[in-house]
């Protein structure tokens, strides 16, 4: 079986386990918790095809996650609302009329748009901003921790327009369905597990193409792209709207199965910790990041659970023996084992030659 059929084959594996096996055997909190860490793995997803594919090291995925996620929420507090009646957390905060930007919002096909077109759109203007002057490795990801921070200082300062530190919370109705309700949690889980399946054959289909091949040359070795005659900076800008895209749509998913999107989940700690996300799974494959985005998220609660005052060094702990152990990831691991089998057969002498017989008699004759 060749590579490719594997690789189909492992998808299919997991597509069975993810929405066949998991519904069977969890109950709704955990089922919630896993469409939760899904919603991260499509996030991880597009820092695995920015960063792992192109070599760009954005440490501000959270702004777009943010992006997707208040575009949604906006939308389920007007829904909340009625019309003509403004959200709650404008009441309580002395709002008298609907801000123009949250008009948009009271339609859920311009809300469901917005949270992939927005992000989209902002990463390609920092990309057209930035790629063009050639800003790159650290440079580029202080720059993007640095957007991270003034984007979490703008939404507390606007307590009257997002809620400020406490967000956007408290939704009663998400589409028609009560998302208190077993039910409505497993609709939720299917929806974001096919929304991830989907993202990843993208994303896979993508970095397979003309166009992921030279988004790897750009990776190592730009000038060299540069000087065939191509344009790196249309190359990492594309990508980067693609994978802030992904974000955005994490961030929309994540809000009506948590129930909440505030400052918090937006900064510059929670975009390094999707960053260490892919590092653990293995920032050269999409399937990496993916598993690296549950991982992580799946041992932030069992940790946490388990060991409530302890539980940062022990994921810190994971994260430092991953890197010693596996430096290209977990999914790292399997071609390491492979490397280590083929090495113990090119290195075993081969079999001493049978003890010729009846030489003395040879001799005589």
């Amino acid at each position: 079986m060749n590579a490719r059929l594997r690789g189909y084959a492992l998808f299919v594996a997991v597509a069975v386990l993810v929405l066949a096996v998991a519904p069977g055997v969890l109950d709704p909190f955990r089922l919630g918790l896993l469409a939760k860490y899904l919603c991260f793995a499509i996030a991880a997803l597009g820092i695995g095809l920015a960063w792992g594919q192109g070599g760009m090291l954005t440490l501000g995925q959270g702004v777009f996650f943010g992006l997707g996620g208040y575009s949604m929420a906006m939308y389920l507090k007007l829904h909340d609302a009625g019309s003509g009646s403004l959200p709650d957390f404008m009441v309580w905060s002395g709002v008298e009329k609907l801000p123009v930007l949250w008009k948009p919002f009271s339609s859920p096909v311009l809300a469901i748009a917005a949270a992939v077109v927005v992000p989209a759109l902002a990463a390609v203007l920092l990309g057209l901003l930035v790629f063009r002057q050639r800003v790159r490795g650290a440079y580029f990801a202080i720059l993007s921790q640095a957007l991270a921070a003034a984007f979490v200082i703008w939404l507390v300062g606007q307590q009257g327009l997002t809620g400020g530190t406490n967000g956007l919370t408290h939704f009663y109705d998400v589409f028609g369905h009560d998302p208190e309700e077993d039910g409505t949690k497993r609709i939720l889980y299917f929806v974001v597990a096919i929304v991830l399946g989907v993202l990843y054959l993208l994303a896979r289909q993508l970095v397979k193409s003309r166009f992921g091949r030279l988004l790897v040359a750009v990776r190592d070795g730009e000038d060299r792209v540069r000087f065939l005659g191509y344009n790196p900076a249309t190359v990492k800008t594309i990508t980067f709207a693609v994978s802030a895209a992904m974000a955005g749509i994490a961030g929309a998913l994540y809000v009506p199965v948590v129930g909440i999107i505030s400052p918090s989940l937006l900064g510059v700690v929670p975009s390094i910790e999707l960053v260490v996300a892919v590092a653990i799974g293995g920032r050269f494959s999409l399937g990496g990041a993916v598993l690296g985005g549950v991982l992580l998220n799946w041992a932030h609660t069992s940790f946490s659970e388990q060991y409530p005052s302890g539980w940062v060094y022990l994921q810190g702990f994971m994260f430092i023996l991953v890197i010693m152990l596996a430096p290209k990831g977990v999914v790292g691991l399997a071609g390491q084992f492979g490397d280590v089998i083929a090495r113990r057969r090119t290195t075993t002498p081969p079999p001493a030659p049978a003890p010729a017989e009846h030489t003395e008699e040879v001799a005589t004759v």
